[in-house]
């Protein structure tokens, strides 16, 4: 009888542990449909797509404008401040949409703080009829922008620094000038990973649930939420999801096709260091006012509001347990990212014995999961679990295991595993590859277990980049909202949730508290991340 492989099969069940929220959404669009489904179909269904893709193509253009320019000025030039704006200009990262949100409409709401500002610098008057309004779809649009861009300037910045200065030459050979040297060479050659970053923020502007609840807007992922709670019909909640499934799909596949066979690196032989363009000063001042303005707009103006917010309305600090905000979201992060290192660990290492096809598909299926909405994942979790619940009990007559996975923290952790699990998983596996097979060969030769030579020779080369894949996860589970505030037991309250319960009550003045600590805490883990561990080599 051939042997057990154990690592094969462990690493089999938590990849389709990963993938089976999909699978449900899937099977469940080819189930029965409600009345609600049909009447949404009949009416507000097209409303809710196109309104969809009116705020992701907002979203896309100001994310390729404010990501591609300010990565493309501190790469290529030098300027006052441009080594702060290296690392600052990610902070954005810290600041969720939503809570972008909660402070665009706090600073320019009627009454609000500029009207403050305006009224204490100049005395009383109407100054509400000149204040700009940002809510609707121009709010959502401009709130995501201003927290993704992040995504299209880390990425285009390492491409423009992985550029070779040989074809910074060959352009000024041709006789182009810096302006059509952008425009021709180094905006072509770094395509993929503007693509890249850009699929990255469409996925996140598909998937948002809090800014266009906040701002009234109706999407799919507010019409998705609303399906479950509001009118407590899973079932359409799923087939909603099943179109949002695919537009994410969609937006994976023209990412991967967009890189296809083409080429657009240097080879290291052929490679030269960029020298860096002194500007002018007046030039350079422009270019300064740039990113200040964005570093600004992006990560000091809501920080200030919540600031002001929190200093004005002393009285909600009282009201808002702190203390057990972060221990709630500490315990969060420390049991999420442990689990998620240790089984993405397993996982790679029986994925590197076992050799296996399957495997080796089922592990790219699994890692795509990070792609899925924390709105449609709730849904499926609930949905199934609340099918395996069924069933266990009129097959086998047990006792309903639904408050197991629903509503309790064990659940939740769950949902953050099959969230996450693609952040763990490539970050181990991206140290993994640069540890040669021989190695291990050489270690079998010399009498090694298989798990010997992964505690003795594996982990160690491994445990460096531990670090840097928890803060990866921690960051994302503070700022994670809808999963959260679906699948979390009652009375259990993060940063996120907190926020987004006052501000979905009107009280954005309550909501600034917990958001300064969220955007407190993201943004030190950026500043750890991009200061001194991404440091340019």
């Amino acid at each position: 009888m051939s042997k057990i492989n154990v690592w094969l099969i462990f690493s089999l069940i938590i990849s389709l542990v990963v993938i089976f929220p999909s699978l449900t959404v899937f099977f469940s669009f080819f189930g029965s449909t409600s009345s609600y489904f049909s009447l949404l179909s009949e009416t507000f269904l097209f409303s809710y797509i196109s309104q969809s893709f009116l705020i992701l193509m907002g979203v896309l253009t100001l994310t390729f404008i404010f990501g591609v320019f300010s990565a493309y000025f501190v790469s290529f030039y030098e300027f006052p401040g441009v080594n702060f704006f290296k690392w600052a200009l990610i902070l954005s990262f810290a600041v969720p949409a939503y809570i972008y949100a909660y402070s665009l409409t706090a600073f320019f709401e009627n009454y609000g703080t500029l009207y403050t500002i305006l009224k204490n610098l100049f005395g009383e008057g109407n100054y509400n009829k000149f204040i700009p309004k940002f809510d609707g779809m121009f709010g959502a649009i401009l709130s995501m922008s201003f927290s993704l861009f992040g995504y299209v300037y880390v990425l285009t910045r390492a491409s423009f620094f992985h550029q070779s200065n040989n074809l910074i030459e060959v352009s000024k050979n041709l006789g182009l000038s810096a302006q059509e040297s952008f425009f021709k060479i180094i905006l072509p050659s770094a395509r993929p990973a503007i693509i890249a970053g850009l699929s990255l923020v469409a996925m996140e502007c598909m998937a948002d649930f809090g800014t266009v609840s906040f701002f009234s807007v109706q999407t799919l992922t507010t019409a998705i939420y609303n399906s479950w709670l509001a009118f407590d019909d899973l079932n359409t909640a799923n087939q909603l999801s099943f179109f949002l499934l695919l537009i994410i799909f969609l937006i994976f596949m023209i990412e991967n096709h967009s890189r296809g066979g083409a080429k657009y690196h240097m080879n290291s032989q052929g490679y030269k260091k960029i020298p860096k363009i002194n500007l002018s000063r007046n030039i350079g001042y422009v270019v300064f006012i740039f990113c200040s303005l964005l570093f600004f707009i992006s990560f000091i103006f809501p920080l200030l509001q919540m600031l002001y917010w929190t200093i004005k309305f002393p009285k909600y600090i009282q009201d808002i347990n702190i203390i057990e905000l972060n221990l709630n979201t500490l315990f969060l992060v420390v049991s999420a990212s442990f689990i998620l290192i240790i089984l993405s660990l397993m996982t790679n290492f029986g994925n590197r014995i076992s050799k296996s096809k399957l495997l080796e598909y089922l592990s790219f299926i699994s890692i795509s999961g990070y792609a899925l909405p924390g709105v449609i994942l709730a849904v499926a979790f609930i949905t199934f679990f609340s099918w395996f619940s069924d069933a266990l009990t009129s097959l086998m007559g047990f006792k309903s295991i639904k408050s197991i996975f629903i509503g309790s923290i064990f659940g939740l952790l769950v949902a953050y595993f099959i969230r996450f699990y693609s952040l763990a998983f490539n970050g181990i596996k991206s140290n993994y590859l640069k540890i040669n097979q021989s190695i291990d060969e050489s270690s079998y030769l010399l009498g090694y277990s298989k798990v010997k030579t992964f505690t003795k020779i594996h982990l160690p080369y491994l445990k460096n980049s531990f670090l840097l894949i928890s803060i990866l996860i921690s960051l994302e589970i503070i700022k994670e909202l809808p999963i959260t505030l679906i699948l979390r037991p009652f009375n259990f309250e993060t940063f996120a949730t907190q926020a987004y319960i006052y501000a979905s009550q009107d009280l954005l003045e309550a909501a600034a508290l917990p958001s300064l600590f969220l955007i407190f805490w993201a943004g030190l883990m950026i500043f750890i991340t991009s200061k001194y561990i991404l440091l340019e080599k």
